[in-house]
């Protein structure tokens, strides 16, 4: 039988059979199978199919393109000694242009150091007032044609350059041979013996970097280097290191410390003192020839090798300087307030630098609060205590300000010696305060309403921790009132005091009494452990003395031009003073204080006739000595110790600091109007006995200390002053043929009335 279309084998699948390998359909009542999902499985093979055929071709094609490109490059294959220069030549340019990045990096935050108006910037010049008109010093340097490159003497510009820089006119800022001479012999040396910067990076770090001895600055200065080689020329260069280096003694520039140092201009130094002024530019605190003469000598022995070694001189010429070595001008009887100078003038920079950016002066006149006879007790009385007694009590620096309560610093020692050091102690150091801090903790618990001068507290063990503080002598009162407790400055009520109202509470107050220093929370805090300054404790009791107002410190009264305009005052320019303390809280603290003085711990700081709030302070191992006080007239703060912070003899804030305190004050007060202070009254000055009652009132050159003028009579003399200024320069008027002639003297006269 013959198969038809339709007919199929035996074997063949059945139209009602499923077909092999395709998935049945669910029995009745079941799912149906879902038709989105089926295109979604063949659309995500369709895109993996793409990806792998893309990738697969892409490959091909990147690798068929790369055997083209070295079949390209084969034809310039280079074969022997050109090959290795074209290799090195191609490393070459690749790290190249990673350290151009790298250095482009690198200049960023030296460039931003510079401004449009660098150069103006550090022209600053002024001329410092005392609060009576008198000139008291300067401040400043100038870069102008004061004295021009061509009037220094040759022999100077020689000696500064052999000992600085030899190479300067020849390399680009940065002395690569002298910088590697400098490596070699350091490391023969095993230390610095030579340096290796500069003159250009030396300028550089005195324009606008600090002395700090990093490897970021020194980045910077090289930078900075190239800079300035950009935009000056080198005798520019030249010009502005020799008038704008450091030069000691408070003098800035080779024409103010020729000045300072032998009485005349720098035109006309001779070789001998031109290699001590040289000499100068390495380390002028140690060369200094008021400070050490044979150091400075030896020094400008140096210097005039220098000038053999470098060729600028023979043997022959410099025979008759090393002969007869430069003899400085005595200093010894300068009696300027250099710290006191160097204070105001960091705050007229403050003031210029908010002045508006098109003030285009830089030389100002500048009436400070400067009172040179408290001044000059100030300095004598430290001076004689720390040579009649440091031994003694084993310390050797002190530092002092006294000020007004409105905040104006009448006086400001910063240290025994300027000449030795001009590190200022009064501003800049660091010191624990003891128990002077605790008048801050007193006083905030009072202003938290939960105390008063009366409430009983105990005096007892008291332990946060495995911390246990104990008093001075070691032994406890009892039950004690608060006003008996600061008197006796018992350390446990204080520690007491802030654990109950909160030792936050305690740093917020010294900060809003004008404290700036970091004050850390510690659990000695109350105690005195923070450190401050000087400055920051006469700020914080002025308050006290101000009946709670604000206090802002300041030497700068007045601002102004070398024509008189004025630029800046502090009354009408300053901060206005706001109540940090209530009233109320005054009165309770401050006779808390006088309680002190008359009862307690300062009893040596009593002032005849006048009412004396203050307190003692010593930390701990007798580092350091205060005595802070105040009365309705001033504040004062002093502070004894060593910069090296070694352990004094036992000596207390009731002895050395109280008695010099003493003698400053007293002087102070002579001659004036003595003022209430605020919470006191008019209460009577007790009857001083002892050694207090003994001690002779402060004498500076045999005369007592005169009266003060008042602000109001100050400003009146200013004002005559500026007056007398404007007369004399106004310029003087002839007499002509048509005046008419005087009545009286016949002189012709042809003025106005």
């Amino acid at each position: 039988m013959t198969d038809t279309p339709n007919d199929k084998p035996e074997d063949a699948p059945q139209d009602d059979a499923p077909p092999q390998n395709v998935p049945q359909a669910a029995p009745e009542g079941g799912p149906a199978p879902s038709r989105f999902r089926r295109r979604l499985r063949n659309v995500l093979l369709a895109v993996d199919s793409w990806i792998d055929s893309s990738i697969y071709n892409g490959g091909v094609g990147l690798r068929s393109g790369w055997d083209s490109f070295v079949a390209f490059t084969e034809r310039f294959n280079v074969q022997g000694p050109g090959r290795w220069a074209i290799s090195l030549a191609s490393e070459g340019m690749t790290w190249g242009a990673v350290g151009a990045v790298l250095m482009l990096a690198l200049a960023v935050p030296a460039f931003r150091e510079t401004s449009d108006d660098w150069l103006k910037r550090a022209e600053l010049s002024v001329t410092f007032l005392d609060r009576y008109g008198n000139t008291i010093g300067e401040r400043g340097i100038r870069h102008n044609d004061t004295v021009p490159l061509e009037e220094f003497p040759d022999h100077l510009i020689k000696a500064v350059l052999a000992t600085e820089d030899r190479r300067f006119y020849e390399h680009f800022g940065i002395d690569i041979p002298g910088t590697f001479r400098a490596v070699l012999s350091n490391a023969r040396a095993g230390g610095v013996v030579q340096g290796g910067s500069s003159l250009t990076q030396q300028l550089a770090k005195n324009l606008f970097l600090s002395n700090e001895r990093t490897l970021e600055r020194k980045i910077k200065e090289a930078f900075l280097a190239l800079w300035l080689e950009f935009h000056l020329t080198k005798n520019q260069i030249l010009k502005l290191y020799l008038d704008r280096a450091y030069m000691g003694g408070g003098a800035f520039g080779v024409d103010a410390a020729s000045q300072y140092y032998f009485g005349k201009s720098a035109r006309d130094v001779n070789l001998a003192e031109a290699a001590m002024l040289a000499g100068l530019f390495k380390a002028p605190s140690r060369f200094a020839p008021h400070v050490n003469l044979p150091a400075a000598r030896g020094r400008a022995s140096v210097v005039l090798d220098n000038l053999v070694d470098a060729g600028f001189m023979t043997e022959g010429q410099v025979f008759g300087a090393r002969r007869n070595p430069a003899t400085p001008v005595d200093r010894k009887q300068d009696d300027l307030p250099e710290y006191y100078l160097d204070f105001a003038f960091d705050q007229v920079k403050r003031i210029v630098d908010k002045l508006p950016k098109d003030f285009a002066e830089r030389s100002f006149i500048v009436r400070t609060a400067l009172d040179p006879n408290i001044q000059k007790a100030a300095d004598t009385a430290i001076r004689d205590s720390l040579k009649q007694f440091g031994k003694d009590y084993g310390a050797s620096q002190s530092a002092m300000v006294v000020m007004e309560p409105n905040g104006a610093v009448r006086a400001m020692v910063g240290g025994r010696d300027y000449g030795e050091s001009q590190f200022n102690r009064a501003t800049d150091a660091l010191r624990q305060p003891g128990s002077s801090f605790k008048p801050y903790v007193y006083t905030a618990a009072l202003m938290t309403g939960k105390f008063k001068p009366q409430t009983i507290v105990v005096d007892g063990p008291i332990c946060i921790g495995n911390w246990c503080p104990q008093n001075y002598g070691r032994s406890y009162a009892g039950s004690i009132t608060l006003i008996n407790a600061l008197t006796r400055s018992l350390n446990t009520v204080a520690v007491k005091l802030a654990e109950a109202i909160g030792r936050g509470r305690i740093v917020d107050l010294a900060h809003a009494m004008g404290v700036k220093s970091e004050l850390k929370i510690t659990r000695a805090l109350p105690l005195g452990a923070a450190e401050v300054t000087v400055l920051d404790q006469a700020t914080g009791y002025a308050v006290f003395a101000s009946g709670g107002l604000s206090v802002d410190p300041h030497a700068v009264v007045e601002m102004r031009t070398p024509a008189g305009e004025p630029v800046w005052s502090f009354a009408q320019n300053g901060p206005k003073p706001h109540q940090v303390i209530p009233p109320e809280i005054i009165a309770m603290i401050n006779p808390m204080l006088n309680s002190v003085v008359e009862n307690g711990t300062g009893r040596r700081a009593m002032i005849p006739g006048t009412k004396v709030s203050g307190k003692t302070g010593t930390t701990n191992a007798y580092r350091d000595a205060w005595f802070v006080g105040f009365t309705g007239n001033y504040v004062g703060a002093i502070w004894f110790g060593n910069d090296d912070y070694a352990s004094t003899r036992k000596m207390t804030g009731g002895s050395l600091p109280a008695m010099t305190w003493q003698k400053v004050m007293a002087f102070a007060h002579q001659g004036i109007e003595i003022k209430p202070t605020p919470g006191l009254g008019n209460q009577p000055a007790p009857v001083l006995d002892g050694a207090v009652a003994q001690a002779s009132p402060l004498q500076i050159d045999g005369v007592q200390r005169p009266v003060t003028l008042s602000p109001a009579a100050a400003e009146r003399l200013m004002a005559l002053s500026a007056r007398l200024r404007e007369a004399a320069a106004q310029p003087v008027r002839r007499p002509t043929a048509a005046a008419d002639p005087s009545p009286v003297t016949g002189v012709a006269l042809t003025g106005a009335n």
